[in-house]
């Protein structure tokens, strides 16, 4: 007889989730270390504090009484105080604009860190960066996005428009599945969703092709084994009305994950094929396990916050 677990009910997301919090709170600190600073790249590390910068974001508004936030807010109130942070914000001048601009929308309430976010976001938003001009439909639902959050008027085009021109929206039954990029499809609809705080916009046309695409792009990851990417798509299920505790995907995925998680808490890399040696030193270890981490922490601190559950359909604001 099989062995396979039960399927995930809702303790076992909650043991999933608690695990994820915990290990991101305690490790997540190394990021503004010496270490950290010594043993990491620049603008990976930058990338990874922005993103814990988001978790923040979900998790003081889904879970504010849990006290494995403090952890991970310790961190981003510090980083956002440090009058050094802004410049390693332009290392790579690509992202510049984009990172200065997350950074604005991203800083923790309160009053220390609001100096640094003024200049900032004043670099950011200068000249004609939020305009349409040669953004691609992916890049523009994010400035959107960030514009919106950080408060600073802007001249991009409203969301509707912004699905009806993504790589999601365009994707018809014609064309292979293997054409859809899983960051892209996942972030445009978390932006289209606030992270699942807001309905995603969409009237029920775009609703079931959206949600065709992510229950279909979860299996195949499920499949693979691909750790962050089918936690991503938990979270995109969700925004788009999904319960990923009810979906065959969703359940798939969520035991999947449960499977693979340390008793610490991690999870040990972005897809079994590059899971991190039981053996692997710290910062290998981090370095492997950070992003697949926090993507479920992040996924299941929204998901469980029940009372939020975005509707079926709405239609286009």
């Amino acid at each position: 007889m099989g062995t396979r677990p039960a399927d995930p009910d809702l303790a076992a997301v909650t043991r999933l989730s608690a695990g994820a919090r915990r290990w991101t709170g305690l490790h997540c600190g190394f990021l503004d270390e010496p270490a950290g600073r010594a043993d990491l790249p620049v603008t990976p590390r930058v990338k990874a504090l922005l993103q814990l910068a988001l978790l923040r974001r979900a998790w003081a508004k889904a879970d504010p009484a849990d006290p494995d936030l403090a952890g991970v807010a310790a961190t981003v109130d510090r980083v956002w105080r440090s009058p050094d942070h802004p410049r390693l914000l332009a290392a790579e001048p690509r992202w510049a604009r984009q990172f200065q601009l997350m950074y604005g929308a991203l800083a923790p309430p309160g009053p220390a860190a609001d100096g640094p976010r003024r200049t900032v976001l004043a670099e950011a938003v200068a000249g004609d960066f939020l305009t349409p001009r040669r953004k691609s439909p992916y890049l523009h639902l994010e400035t959107r996005y960030y514009a919106e959050l950080a408060g600073v008027p802007h001249r991009l085009a409203d969301y509707p428009e912004l699905y009806r021109i993504s790589r999601l929206a365009g994707h018809g039954d014609d064309r292979p599945l293997a054409e859809l990029d899983v960051c892209n499809v996942t972030h445009t609809v978390f932006h289209l969703a606030d992270f699942g705080f807001r309905d995603p916009g969409l009237d029920a046309a775009d609703l079931a092709h959206a949600r065709d695409r992510v229950r279909r792009l979860t299996e195949q990851c499920v499949r693979r084994e691909e750790w962050d990417l089918t936690g991503k798509l938990l979270l995109a299920q969700h925004c788009l009305g999904l319960d990923p505790l009810s979906t065959p995907s969703g359940v798939a995925g969520l035991r999947m994950l449960a499977e693979v998680q340390r008793p610490d808490g991690a999870v040990p890399g972005r897809s079994a094929a590059d899971r991190a040696d039981a053996g692997a030193d710290p910062v290998t270890f981090f370095r492997a396990s950070y992003q697949s981490t926090l993507v479920v922490a992040l996924a299941t601190v929204v998901l469980l916050h029940r009372g939020q559950t975005v509707p079926a359909s709405a239609g286009a604001r």
